[in-house]
């Protein structure tokens, strides 16, 4: 496009209204000035647009063609700007959100819940990976936040602490039983048992592998597990001893169905929060959602 958008602001204005002079007033310029305009568009374009009449200007063939095309893009143009409009004052937003599949159902869920309420107009996407996975789509700028450990490296990242989480290893009371009933003693129930544990992809698994490893806790026998739901559901049938995250099954502990392993050394609690990148600004709507679980 050789001309540049006034130049078909003042043709697309001059063609309806069929007059220079109405055409000077809607736009708050001068006739001498739309005059010039007119003629450096037609130069550029290499034909007459326009034709004189006796009540003004009459669009010539070549310049209906024009106009066609430049009313169809002013209209688009007005569309879009009354779009945009709405949406603001909706409150019309995407929010792009990384979580692993345990905390979105035990921590997320309760604040999405809310603020969606609040907040109707805004969509959510949700991308469940792994902690790590979660942090490096954060860095290449894929999500707009994470709901994360907290991370060792917080370079280029703002992380609000929401709570923290306690890792204990649970089974059922038959399970325990049985152990004992072999002489099994206490503290040997996880060298000896069957230990259900998180994939190795997951920080939560890297976490406690460097406990097991720092108190010399051998594990014999271990099966890797997908989820923290699963983990819970193995549990409770009698699988094994899993680690859990004592908060999520608060409830199988209070009725008996599940029993906390004792541990000589416990494991030491982790902080979980919100993380963003400081090297971007935040959104309008990322910055509605940080205000919004800052009050929450």
């Amino acid at each position: 496009m050789n001309q540049n958008l006034s130049s078909y602001r003042i043709f697309y204005t001059v063609a309806n209204t069929g007059n220079i002079s109405k055409a000077a007033k809607e736009l708050y310029i001068s006739q001498p000035a739309i005059s010039k305009s007119i003629q450096k568009l037609e130069e550029g374009v290499g034909c007459k647009l326009f034709s004189r009449s006796s009540r003004g200007v009459v669009l010539t063939d070549e310049g209906k063609l024009l106009y066609d095309h430049v009313s169809s893009a002013f209209e688009t143009l007005t569309l879009g700007e009354e779009k945009l409009k709405r949406s603001i004052e909706l409150g019309v937003g995407h929010l792009k959100i990384g979580v692993s599949a345990t905390l979105c159902k035990y921590l997320l869920l309760p604040y999405l819940q809310e603020f969606i309420r609040q907040n109707p107009h805004v969509s959510i996407s949700i991308t469940c990976q792994s902690t790590n996975e979660t942090l490096e789509l954060l860095e290449d700028n894929k999500i707009d936040i994470g709901l994360v450990g907290k991370p060792d490296n917080l370079k280029n990242i703002h992380f609000d602490f929401l709570e923290e989480i306690e890792d204990i290893f649970v089974c059922t009371k038959d399970y325990l039983r049985n152990l004992r009933a072999r002489g099994v003693h206490k503290d040997q129930i996880l060298t000896n048992s069957t230990l259900m544990l998180l994939d190795k992809n997951n920080m939560t698994r890297q976490y406690i592998d460097d406990y097991l490893s720092d108190n010399q806790i051998q594990v014999k026998e271990s099966i890797d597990i997908s989820s923290m739901d699963l983990l819970i559901d193995f549990a409770r049938i009698g699988v094994g001893v899993a680690c859990v995250i004592k908060s999520f099954v608060k409830e199988d502990l209070a009725s008996g169905a599940l029993v906390e392993i004792p541990l000589g050394i416990p494991i030491h609690k982790r902080e979980v929060g919100f993380a963003y990148k400081t090297t971007t600004k935040p959104s309008k709507t990322l910055g509605e959602f940080i205000r919004f679980y800052k009050n929450f």
